[in-house]
């Protein structure tokens, strides 16, 4: 495996560290430029929206001009770093929203282009193992970037911990200009079988459904560090490794998921969908209860965001996996964890407590599980 595919793997860990580093970093955001928690929450959310706007319109671009890839991610990479730096330097609320939307765009750029990059890179065998090592870039961000960020925010401040983001893709941009070769767009852009695919309800069925399984997941995971430090009564200093109990349970759950996805993608959803919602009513019920929250949040972790690999597969059971149908879904995928987050945020931010993400994510998830209950009584096989 190229050494390029691994560098590429660490910029996309930084850049999903930037996503959701803000959700151990709320007691000092919000201190910071005035703003309430559900406001800090909100800034997954523009980071969030960012992403789904620029995953679907970049994706058309790249395949339709057939873009260099090599020069246009390193240029992608260039910005971010610019614009992540300029965070650390900035005090007004509303810039650092412009900030958080515009580095969104651009993440869904470098993703979108480290994937197409990591694959063209190898022989066909090893194209799965070169895009996990870019996606895996994602997954541990959440286990070790956002415990990471919280323990440096609690140490040196959140401006040192937005800066050393911006550091990480800028030592990323540096190796890759030294060791990424020239890869052209070699992707086809086929919009009559892609229409296809959208005017097919299943699709969008299918859609609906994930969006409500993320938004479920990150309207509670937003607000977790001040649900466990001001309702559970756990110390700062041990939320980071509780964060980071979360993120393995994801990984674990991911591995699961991954191996039975493709021929138990609706008995996954099922399960993971009862599971996320007891999980997440009774963290709200119970929150002040330490051993419950615990419990709780490692059965989010393994049963929310795993979800992925079963709700790739019914994607590709009911439409043509095409380029701009899974940007697509990523976007409505971004919807839902922006969606919740924000959702989760306005709750808080007008009187309902801190506990009101978790509520929200509750319910979410039992309208998830209802969209899917037509499949079980109808007795299908498949998504059709």
């Amino acid at each position: 495996m190229p050494l390029a595919v691994y560098i590429l793997g660490l910029a996309i860990f930084a850049v999903g560290t930037a996503e959701l580093m803000v959700a151990g970093m709320t007691a000092t955001l919000s201190q910071a430029f005035g703003i309430s928690v559900g406001d800090v929450g909100h800034l997954i959310s523009y980071y969030a929206f960012g992403v789904m706007l620029g995953g679907p319109v970049l994706t058309y671009f790249f395949l339709k001009y057939k873009v260099q890839y090599r020069k246009v991610l390193l240029i992608l990479l260039a910005l971010y770093v610019v614009v992540q730096g300029l965070s650390a330097f900035i005090s007004s609320h509303a810039i650092l929203i412009a900030i958080r939307f515009i580095t969104g765009v651009l993440c869904a750029g470098c993703l979108s282009l480290s994937l197409a990059i990591s694959m063209a890179m190898v022989p066909n065998h090893n194209k799965p193992r070169a895009a996990a090592i870019v996606i895996g870039g994602f997954m541990i961000s959440n286990v070790f970037g956002v415990p990471l960020a919280t323990m440096i925010d609690q140490q040196w401040g959140w401006r040192i911990t937005f800066g050393l983001v911006a550091v990480l893709v800028f030592v990323s941009l540096i190796a890759l200009i030294r060791l990424l070769p020239e890869v052209s767009g070699g992707g086809q852009l086929r919009m009559e079988e892609e229409i296809k695919a959208f005017k097919n309800k299943a699709y969008w069925k299918a859609c609906v459904t994930s969006c409500l399984i993320l938004g479920a997941s990150f309207a509670a995971f937003s607000y977790f560090v001040p649900v466990l430090v001001d309702i559970t009564g756990f110390s700062m200093h041990v939320v980071p490794f509780i964060l980071m109990v979360f993120g393995f349970s994801n990984i674990v759950g991911n591995t699961i998921t991954g191996r039975l996805a493709h021929n138990h993608s609706l008995k996954i959803m099922l399960v993971g969908l009862t599971v996320l919602s007891i999980s997440l009513f009774s963290f709200a019920i119970f929150a002040e209860y330490k051993t419950v929250a615990i419990l709780a949040i490692i059965l989010i972790g393994l049963s929310g965001v795993p979800m992925n690999p079963a709700m790739m597969a019914r994607i590709v059971s009911v439409a043509h996996p095409g380029p701009m149908v899974n940007a697509v879904h990523t976007s409505v995928i971004n919807i839902g964890l922006g969606g919740g987050s924000y959702i989760g945020g306005v709750a808080i931010t007008n009187g309902y407590g801190l506990r009101s993400g978790l509520w929200i994510g509750a319910i979410l998830a039992v309208l998830a599980l209802a969209s899917l209950l037509p499949y079980v009584r109808n007795r299908q096989q498949g998504w059709g």
